[in-house]
């Protein structure tokens, strides 16, 4: 099979892949793009393992394009957020998918160091053998399962309670509409839980909050004053961002925030609002993803 057909039968899982180890996709595009020119180069019916050398290809690449990434968020303009990818009904089936791309856990992987990051995801998402990991970040299988040990432990006590999205958490994210649009402080507060985080990425390139909102009642009036100001001639769409309920806020038809909600116990814990432009240019279609 030649490389073209090769890319196209896994290009959700290779795309999942270097999405999770850059946090962006636009990355990921760029990504996808130089590891394809990469495999034209090589007679891949000699390939034993096509998924596991694919992969290997597009971490390897990945990781190169993360750790040059990684000065330019470390002097990134407020908080930084992944880019959001736009995916279907279906994303959240898989429950340790929707899990691996949720803003929650990419926040959390953000933490981590490169090599860390592409061993936990390959490892924990993924399920590639020590030894296929270790060919991917050049070192051997033990510094690997080292590294995955330290990786797994780093994330456990970090990562937060998930609940896959379900019907009742879409009632709950169109209710948060219905009563943000209001700007009614009490309604929204009773569907924030005590601790809820409200965290705004803008880059540096458009107004937003530049440190967290945390607690139920400064989130809510955090929306309520957003309401209040308002934009011109706004329409709301419901969406899934990242396996997640979203709203696309919409100014004069320009899209002007991607707003992504975690639910976990029947209240909202969590509000991730995106307006850096250059971070809404693929909303427009749906991604798939795979592992």
């Amino acid at each position: 099979m030649n490389a073209a057909d090769l890319f196209a039968e896994y290009r959700p899982l290779l795309f999942t892949v270097a999405y999770e180890i850059t946090g962006s996709a636009t990355d990921a595009e760029d990504v996808l793009q130089e590891s394809y020119l990469r495999v034209t180069e090589v007679d891949t019916d000699t390939v034993d393992n096509v998924r596991a050398y694919l992969a290997q290809v597009v971490t390897r690449q990945s990781l190169n394009l993360l750790r040059s990434a990684r000065r330019r968020r470390e002097e990134y303009v407020g908080n930084w957020l992944p880019e959001p990818v736009r995916t279907g009904p279906d994303a959240a089936a898989d429950v340790l998918l929707a899990e691996s791309v949720s803003v929650a856990m990419l926040l959390v992987l953000e933490t981590l160091g490169p090599d860390e990051r592409a061993v936990f995801v390959l490892r924990e998402v993924f399920g590639f053998g020590y030894d296929e990991i270790a060919q991917s970040i050049g070192k051997n299988t033990a510094a690997a399962r080292q590294i995955g040990h330290r990786a797994r432990e780093h994330v456990r006590a970090r990562r937060k309670r998930f609940d896959p999205p379900d019907a009742e958490t879409e009632k709950i994210t169109g209710k948060f509409l219905e009563v943000g649009l209001t700007g009614d402080v009490q309604g929204l507060m009773d569907l924030l839980a005590p601790d809820a985080v409200q965290l705004s990425d803008g880059g540096g390139k458009v107004s937003a909050a530049r440190v967290p909102v945390v607690g139920a009642e400064r989130v809510a009036r955090f929306v309520a004053g957003l309401v209040r100001i308002g934009l011109p001639d706004m329409r709301v769409e419901s969406t899934r961002l990242n396996a997640m309920p979203a709203l696309l806020v919409y100014s004069a038809e320009v899209l002007d925030v991607a707003m992504m909600f975690e639910v976990t116990g029947g209240l909202i814990t969590g509000l991730y609002m995106v307006r850096n432009p250059d971070k809404l240019t693929g909303l427009g279609r749906d991604v798939v993803l795979a592992r």
